[in-house]
């Protein structure tokens, strides 16, 4: 085991040197955040593992050169084993091949955030959301892409899409569909009462393009001028790209880039999104039964989570968790609720 976690150690600190060099080649790039993101958390864990060897080596001397110290440093070293043999078997899961992910798990998505009921209030709501699922990717090692954003003025967002790539992002995200509720005093409000607003989070699987052919007759493609934040850039040139899917009606706009070019290939990702998403839906309402043995259903008026202020808790109304650490997910410290939501759509499978 230990000569693996040598070879992966070796293996990420030459990625972790690399990756400064490749940043000008962006598929490259990507690429390495990727290998490196997939073998981080036991290099990590490994090299937490040396050190707590390297404090029991530095202590065991202690306990015939220092008599009177000795039942601190026995105390002191029966910690220190605990941990050691707790990280050795840490160590041991990392290193065991993890379950076959099926191929649409893999995907990367493309995540559409929207306020809902509740005025201002649900603009910043669905602000904290966005900064919640940005920060759970950072820590996950993922790539976050910004499409296009409808901001309020108060610093909420009455729509906002974004792309996240890396590693099994649709595994971990995909059930993250649905209406999110949440409960606390708004800070337009002046008597300090509890309101209760929601936003919407949609999860869209991105297709490769061979999955979806999309006909150049079938799109009518608008330009305008970008409005928002941009400096002097804004209002001086039609960047900002409109694409309507005239077969099914569906709108994508896109101005988060300077070049039309890439605020138009930026679009069309997004429409392939849509696209995909419909005819799953399709698919789905023909295996009605199916879908509702599932843990949500990715319908976006499915009412999946309330968010509770005042008590400090988040529940998943699907599987009924309740965790009483809002202030640290809303940081984006979301394992413990994706990893229930994921055993307990293996354990609806199974049965």
């Amino acid at each position: 085991m230990f000569d693996k976690l040598k070879e992966l150690e070796t293996e990420y600190d030459e990625l972790t040197s690399k990756v400064g060099e490749s940043i000008s080649n962006l598929s490259l790039y990507q690429e390495m955040m990727k290998k490196r993101a997939k073998i981080e958390p036991a290099v990590l864990k490994f090299k937490e593992y040396k050190g707590v060897v390297e404090e029991i080596l530095k202590l065991e001397p202690m306990l015939n050169n220092e008599p009177e110290l000795k039942e601190m440093v026995e105390e002191e070293l029966q910690s220190l084993q605990e941990r050691k043999k707790s990280l050795e078997e840490k160590l041991q899961e990392l290193l065991t091949p993890k379950e076959e992910c099926p191929e649409e798990e893999i995907r990367n998505v493309i995540m559409e955030i929207r306020a809902g009921t509740g005025g201002e209030e649900s603009g910043l709501f669905a602000a904290d959301l966005f900064r919640m699922y940005s920060k759970y990717a950072v820590s996950m090692g993922w790539k976050l892409e910004m499409f296009d954003s409808n901001p309020t003025g108060l610093g909420g967002f009455k729509e906002i899409i974004f792309g996240v790539e890396g590693d099994r992002v649709y595994q971990k995200l995909m059930f993250e569909a649905g209406t999110h509720r949440v409960q606390r005093v708004p800070v337009t409000e002046a008597s300090g009462r509890i309101h209760t607003s929601a936003a919407t989070v949609a999860v869209l699987k991105e297709p490769e393009e061979v999955e979806l052919k999309i006909s150049p007759e079938d799109l009518k493609i608008d330009t305008y001028r970008s409005s928002g934040a941009g400096g002097q850039h804004v209002n001086v040139t039609d960047s900002a790209i409109r694409i309507t899917h005239l077969p099914t009606g569906l709108v994508v706009t896109c101005q988060d880039e300077r070049s039309q070019h890439k605020n138009r290939a930026k679009a069309m990702r997004v429409l392939r999104a849509r696209l995909l998403e419909m005819a799953e839906i399709k698919a789905q309402k023909e295996l009605a039964q199916e879908r509702k043995s599932q843990v949500g259903s990715g319908d976006r008026s499915e009412k999946i989570r309330t968010y509770n202020y005042p008590q400090n808790r988040i529940t998943d109304h699907r599987i009924g968790l309740s965790l009483y650490k809002l202030e640290n997910i809303m940081d984006g410290d979301l394992d413990e609720l994706i990893s229930a939501l994921i055993s307990a759509a293996k354990e609806q499978k199974i049965k």
